[in-house]
């Protein structure tokens, strides 16, 4: 019996998956700042020095300058939370005060952990990220990236419009000078005074400090956007709800990475609607 020739085989997919991918992903940075590490000898797999071009299976041990890291991800599920930080709350993982961190209201995952994009103060409120996937989080807070930050503020007294110009100018910190890409009055009544900032850093304290400088005093902050992504009107403060994928995918293009969804094993977001989170008990009380 004839066979009909075929052609050549498709090779089979390479096993496992590329090093710095998976570290990257874990949130140890970006994939070139992984991929120096792993030339300079940093990262070990299983015992042997790691090599450019290799790739990772389930169950193989990393090491990053002698030190375990968590078990690999290689079926990665890219989710991105949006939650309404209330005032009150720190943005970190334990408080050796004792007081309310803002993990203490997400989900809990069953593999990978949730990594904050930039920080809120104790007395700020409003919108903060939290993603699994490590490289969008670095590209998301590095400052090369330039993405904006909304912020609505509230002021003490009214401001001199030629103090308002100094802001997008620019003002001298301790640490540097800053200026707002743009300032909007957004009105406000009595003593009190909205305005809405618009700034590309995420230093610490930044906004009140840039107010401060022109001799104003800030009496609310709240952040209504991290760049393409916008503070839902009806999300409470302390809740929570998973981005929709057409959300993310802005997102991953903001940031410039590309968007993972096509891998087999990815999670795919809810378009439409986003699925809300309950407050933890610890809120709710």
């Amino acid at each position: 019996m004839n066979r009909k020739n075929s052609g050549p085989k498709t090779p089979p997919a390479p096993d496992g998956e590329k090093l710095q991918k998976v570290l990257a992903r874990a949130g140890a940075g970006s994939r070139r700042e992984m991929e120096r590490w792993i030339a300079q000898g940093r990262v070990s797999i299983d015992g042997r020095a790691a090599r450019l071009g290799d790739r990772v299976r389930p169950g193989q041990r990393l090491r990053l300058d002698g030190r375990l890291l968590p078990a690999p991800i290689l079926t990665p599920k890219p989710r991105v939370l949006i939650y309404h930080k209330p005032e009150g709350e720190v943005t970190t993982r334990n408080d050796p005060e004792g007081r309310a961190t803002v993990f203490e209201n997400l989900p809990s995952l069953k593999r990978g952990r949730w990594i904050a994009i930039g920080r809120l103060d104790l007395s700020s409120s409003g919108i903060l990220l939290f993603t699994t996937d490590g490289e969008l989080a670095h590209r998301l807070m590095h400052p090369s990236t330039e993405i904006e930050r909304e912020y609505a503020v509230r002021v003490l007294g009214a401001v001199p419009a030629d103090a308002l110009v100094r802001l997008t100018e620019g003002v001298t910190l301790e640490d540097g000078e800053a200026r707002f890409e743009r300032v909007s009055d957004a009105g406000g009544t009595g003593a009190n005074h909205w305005y809405h900032v618009v700034i590309r850093e995420g230093r610490n304290r930044e906004v009140r400090r840039m107010w401060e400088a022109i001799g104003a005093r800030v009496s609310r902050l709240i952040r209504v956007r991290y760049g393409p992504i916008a503070l839902p009107r009806l999300l409470r403060p302390g809740q929570g709800e998973y981005l929709p994928r057409d959300q993310m995918e802005t997102l991953y293009a903001a940031a410039g990475v590309p968007a993972p969804f096509e891998r087999r094993g990815a999670t795919r977001a809810r378009s439409g609607r986003s699925r809300a989170l309950r407050p933890s008990r610890r809120q709710r009380r």
